[in-house]
């Protein structure tokens, strides 16, 4: 009754609204016309519909004609959490390539789901209903696959993009806003760059299953053990029920959020940190796993790997430092919240996990959490240091080349333009063959600003009620994630032997986690823009010959576009 209520309060807004635009247009309502006046409100309401009128009107009335989240079409935000959707995969370098490094090695017949040997060997099981003959879908543990296989094939420029949260939804809602048309149904798409880009004709386009090994596992961040290994939800995936491409849907929305109806099977949808494990190190993990597989036994991540042969490498980051993406690019934790002692696995300083021998730590790091402070946190455990969330004083101190580290270290500085302070800073890293390590952030949000559909930087709300403000030292201190990216490429790309590099696009999740339309489709631009730096460094720096890069998302969310061509702003 409430949401009836709010929706009708909306309605009758909008209403007044139109009848202000008519009669401010010198318009006169005709009540005897009834089809030329219904054509004018239309048209009036139509101007209101650009992508932040949307989310604005869709949060005062809970409802919108043209999105929502969740299964209920009268409930916009209805959900916000994630999903076991299958996710699109973009790569470039790999058509034409060697074995393995080609997307259709682990694709259509060659997915691993039409085998019960390959499934068990991911799940360590077969989880009910998950084999599938005629799957088209590789797995999300193939993205590790198919880096190993370019690293082992000589490639000298690996680059994952994860665009954390984006789904073939939310790309599609990018699109539609980007071109002002509905411009595909299906497939590949087009109207972001990551999408139209063909990499001299060696781009290909699959789907990948997201499902983690299973859920409800708890740990000990003390210990750093896992008390009940295989957790209480196994993963899989139902094509049946969850559907066949990422575009057709199957029998059953909500099993794709883990809700049951009557007596279906539902599997686990994954968390950040054992999606991006499995694209990391190609295994199957527990929700909250940095790293280590379902027992809590740590895994070697393709950085690892990559830097054994010589490699420099690499994360960068729109949200904290330590989050869960960038954290399993090569931290090991049994769990994603031990923030502080993950950062110190990145930056090669010993943590609980690698207390004895410290791991090397990555060539560049660069990413948000500075300014975020709290003075406890249970879920750090007992060697948490009150300050910084993501990194203590003492650990920042001990990084820097000023202190004798082995980082130039770029942060937030006030009145100094985070754009020109970082390519400086990356700059002197390169000249003096030291690492680079960035961090900045609004310490409220504790991750860059967010970047609205417009370009701009004033987001409205979404289902928290509450939207983001900056100031104008948010955006004059901060770097945007396509200028973090050029700075980690001027650093490690003059590696000779070659350079692995991670990029998140983190701002999508927070955006989908909060039904934010608008931000949404600001945070898919934002990070468009960081493939285009990569594509454009490739171009004058290498050629897809010696290089490959995957664009995807480690999950997907539960956006549904019920009225897209309502994305479209009315001239």
């Amino acid at each position: 009754m409430f949401q009836l209520s709010m929706r009708s309060i909306s309605l009758f807004s909008v209403s007044l609204l139109t009848i202000l635009c008519i009669c401010t247009s010198g318009q006169a309502a005709d009540t005897t016309e009834n089809d030329s006046a219904d054509k004018t409100t239309k048209e009036a309401v139509v101007k209101l519909d650009t992508i932040k009128d949307l989310q604005k009107m869709a949060i005062e009335a809970g409802a919108s004609e043209a999105a929502h989240w969740g299964w209920d079409k009268n409930l916009y935000t209805q959900w916000g959490s994630h999903s076991n959707r299958l996710i699109p995969v973009y790569t470039f370098g790999t058509k034409g390539s060697d074995k393995g490094v080609r997307l259709w090695d682990y694709a259509w017949k060659n997915s691993l789901y039409r085998s019960e040997a390959n499934i068990s060997r991911i799940y360590k099981k077969i989880p009910e209903n998950t084999l599938n003959p005629e799957a088209q879908y590789l797995d999300q543990t193939n993205i590790y696959d198919l880096q190993l296989a370019a690293l082992e094939a000589g490639k000298k420029h690996i680059f994952l993009v994860v665009f954390d949260g984006m789904d073939w939804q939310t790309t599609r809602a990018a699109s539609i806003h980007n071109l002002q048309k509905v411009a595909y149904e299906k497939g590949r798409g087009t109207g972001t760059h990551f999408q139209d880009y063909t990499a001299d004709g060696t781009s290909q386009f699959g789907y990948m299953v997201t499902s983690p090994h299973n859920e409800g596992s708890k740990t000990d961040v003390n210990k750093q053990t896992v008390l009940n290994p295989g957790g209480s939800r196994s993963g899989g995936y139902d094509v049946k029920l969850g559907g066949p491409t990422p575009w057709k849907a199957g029998s059953s929305d909500r099993y794709l959020i883990g809700k049951a109806i009557g007596d279906e099977n539902v599997h686990a949808y994954t968390d950040s940190a054992s999606s991006a494990a499995s694209m990391m190190c190609g295994i199957k993990t527990y929700n909250n796993a940095i790293n280590v597989d379902a027992e809590g036994t740590p895994i070697a991540s393709i950085a690892h790997r990559a830097q054994a042969e010589g490699y420099a490498v690499g994360a960068v980051s729109s949200v904290p430092i330590s989050h869960a993406t960038p954290a399993c690019a090569y931290a090991h934790n049994v769990h994603r919240n031990d923030y502080q002692d993950i950062t110190r696995d990145l930056l090669g300083l010993p943590s609980i996990f690698h207390a004895a021998t410290p791991l090397q730590g990555l060539d560049v790091l660069i990413g948000a959490g500075h300014g975020s402070i709290k003075e406890k946190d249970s879920a750090q455990g007992e060697n948490f240091v009150a300050g910084n969330i993501y990194l203590t004083d003492d650990d920042l101190k001990s990084v820097n080349v000023a202190n004798g580290g082995n980082y130039i270290v770029a942060q937030r500085t006030e009145g100094v333009s985070g754009s020109e302070n970082l390519q400086a800073a990356a700059v002197k890293a390169a000249k003096q063959s030291k690492r680079l390590f960035g961090y900045y952030g609004v310490g409220s949000t504790k991750h860059l600003p967010f970047q609205t559909a417009d370009g701009g930087y004033d987001p409205t709300n979404g289902r928290s009620k509450k939207s983001e403000k900056y100031t104008e030292a948010d955006l004059h201190e901060n770097p945007t994630l396509a200028e973090m990216t050029q700075a980690a490429l001027t650093v490690i790309g003059q590696n000779p032997k070659g350079s692995w590099l991670l990029v998140e696009s983190g701002d999508v999740d927070w955006a989908n986690h909060d039904n934010n339309l608008d931000n949404s489709i600001g945070a898919v631009n934002s990070g468009d823009a960081a493939v285009k730096v990569i594509t454009d460094w490739v171009e004058k720096n290498s050629n897809w010959s010696e290089s490959v890069l995957i664009v995807t998302a480690d999950h997907g969310h539960f956006l549904h576009l019920e009225k897209p061509e309502m994305l479209i702003a009315d001239e």
